[in-house]
């Protein structure tokens, strides 16, 4: 099973990921949430092209990712779940929670350590909030954050199978709750109980400092809650809200060139936490 799991990983990745991007693409053309002002040419060749980079240097730089190490781990008998003898399921389920809180955990991380922030800031210098920008990372924090959950996978012992599903909802609901889209309120009401929506994330990339470091959660929305970092709304409401960072608020900002020199540009100041405004570093 976990042979036919590795051959198949990479298709069904694939299909799951261009069939949410269309599916959001087309949500956001029949009932957007908020009046898109740039041009989606502009956003899209730009984002996707940086979706080309990161695939590349990440299948470059490891010569194996988190499912293929999970398989490493079961046959090497490394990690938690490889030690214990816990039901399938309860391995399943517990190994998907933990890899969630891993990520909710590091996505704080990358708020709080200004270094870090130089990095991950340029998810946030997006001037609209569209399925695109769900998919907008710096290759650098790619490379981290694949470092991380590998450290995770091999301390765990995680089932193959419950890392695939891990990694495809991680990516379909970045996707999701970064999309454009309308839900009706008491929808959305119900599914923040299970998953993180639209109006949540969206409050993450005001440009409001105190909204910026809040709702941090990609997949679950129980961690913010928990934690204290849950906003329920914007200040200004999400028609009236400025989406971004106060730096590289320009078109050309948006351009891919742009986009992979933007952490060693100007001062990271204002937004990581724990750091007084206008702090320069």
């Amino acid at each position: 099973m976990t042979e036919s799991l590795l051959a198949t990983e990479p298709q069904l990745r694939l299909i799951v990921f261009l069939g949410v991007l269309v599916a959001m693409a087309l949500w956001e053309l029949a009932a957007p949430r908020r009046r898109r002002e740039i041009p989606r040419v502009i956003r899209w060749t730009n984002n996707l092209g940086l979706v080309v980079i990161d695939t590349i240097v990440l299948r470059l730089s490891f010569p194996i990712l988190a499912v293929g190490l999970a398989v490493i781990a079961q046959d090497s008998g490394w990690g938690l779940f490889n030690i214990i003898d816990a039901p399938g399921w309860v391995a399943v389920i517990v190994s998907i929670v933990v890899l969630d809180l891993v990520i909710y955990l590091q996505h704080v991380m990358f708020h709080a350590v200004p270094a870090l922030w130089r990095l991950h800031r340029m998810h946030h210098a997006d001037l609209e909030f569209d399925v695109t920008t769900g998919l907008r990372f710096h290759p650098v924090e790619i490379l981290l954050s694949m470092g991380i959950k590998l450290a995770v996978v091999a301390a765990l012992g995680p089932p193959a199978v419950a890392v695939l599903i891990f990694e495809v909802l991680l990516n379909a609901t970045a996707m999701f709750n970064h999309s454009n889209i309308r839900l009706p309120m008491l929808v959305d009401r119900f599914l923040r109980l299970i998953v993180v929506t639209p109006d949540m994330h969206r409050v993450h990339h005001s440009i409001i400092p105190e909204e910026t470091n809040s709702n941090f959660g990609f997949n679950l929305p129980w961690w913010d809650r928990l934690l204290g970092t849950y906003k329920a709304q914007p200040k200004a409401g999400h028609e009236g809200m400025t989406i971004g960072i106060e730096q590289f608020r320009t078109g050309r900002d948006l351009w891919l060139d742009r986009m992979l020199v933007q952490p060693i540009k100007g001062p990271a100041s204002g937004y990581p936490i724990n750091r007084e405004a206008g702090k320069k570093s």
